[in-house]
């Protein structure tokens, strides 16, 4: 080959790589969504999420596309979905939760993952420090897992007589044996009777064993799943006549007697906030994790009348909001 033509030839192919290039890439920007639940209980926290993206200048369908993946509730899925997400070129992935960001974090290094996480980012392994967290990953840390004995005590107060208190976990979170724990030195003298559900019907099983066991109460502990199964949760507690205590307002919204616990409308912004600056091109290792300040004490009042629970006149003045 001529020397003319073999530069001629390397001009062309080097011009024809960006445009390789470009046609493997995505059109817009693709955000991956991971949740370990489902959709529908999803669409009020997904409207604050899109809205804090608008106002960074993020459109859904305008100058980037979301692309969401549930697991409803198979936690073992999320590993391949967040793979599915990576194929997908997504610029940033936001795991809604500890269990989607434990995966996306245990799939890529390379990907930007913003996280809403129950438990201690530090302590499972998601970041190096709250102020430098080092790697792919950051985001808010909204404190539910470690709310147990705060809702403990709110649950003795609303049932001062009890001996007996039910505590649902997830066996497929990785925390459930830890919430056990402290949930049981938390307790001190009263008993605690710890069950497991992963998915609809085994909240039902539950429910029977907890009705079978005669318990006074009950503590709904912090998951993904148990938050899309709210209304069968409320529902059951309600037919039941256990007053039960659960970690976040929806829960009360959906008919749940009590709430205490962080606001996820205020994690789902900042969320949406950390989304967009990464898109503008910031790096998740120079972002602090934010750790949530809004906690919130709601009261379902008229659960409690149908439940026949006296709420205290010291709950009610510390309540952020009765619902009526």
């Amino acid at each position: 080959m001529r020397r003319r033509d073999f530069i001629t030839l390397l001009g062309g192919a080097a011009a024809a790589w960006p445009l390789a290039a470009r046609a493997q890439q995505p059109a817009m920007p693709v955000i991956g969504y991971l949740s370990a639940g489902s959709l529908g209980p999803s669409l009020p926290l997904l409207a604050v999420f899109r809205q804090s993206l608008a106002e960074a200048g993020y459109v859904e369908g305008r100058n980037m596309t979301i692309d969401y993946r549930f697991a409803e509730g198979q936690y073992d899925r999320l590993p391949a979905l967040v793979e599915e997400l990576v194929r997908r070129q997504a610029a940033a992935i936001v795991a809604a939760s500890s269990p989607p960001a434990l995966a996306a974090k245990g799939v890529t290094a390379s990907v930007p993952i913003v996280f809403s996480s129950t438990d201690d980012p530090v302590k499972v392994g998601l970041v190096a420090s709250l102020s430098r967290p080092g790697g792919n990953a950051t985001g808010v840390h909204f404190f539910l897992s470690d709310l147990g004995a705060k809702q403990l005590s709110l649950l003795r107060e609303l049932v001062p007589t009890a001996a007996r208190i039910g505590l649902l976990v997830n066996p497929n979170n990785a925390n459930a044996k830890t919430v056990i724990r402290e949930m049981t030195t938390a307790a001190s003298a009263i008993a605690i009777e710890a069950v497991q559900a992963s998915d609809r019907q085994g909240i039902d099983a539950a429910f029977a064993t907890l009705v079978r066991n005669k318990v006074d109460a009950l503590l709904v502990a912090a998951d993904p799943f148990f938050f899309s199964r709210r209304l069968q949760l409320a529902t059951l507690a309600t037919r039941h006549a256990i007053p039960a205590i659960y970690n976040v307002r929806e829960f009360a919204e959906a008919g749940g007697l009590i709430t205490y616990g962080t606001s996820l409308t205020e994690v789902f912004r900042q969320v949406g906030i950390y989304t967009g600056r990464i898109l503008k091109g910031a790096k998740p290792a120079d972002l602090p994790v934010i750790q949530a300040t809004k906690f919130e004490l709601v009261v379902n009042a008229q659960t409690a009348r149908a439940l026949g629970v006296k709420i205290s006149d010291n709950l009610l003045s510390l309540a952020d909001e009765v619902i009526e």
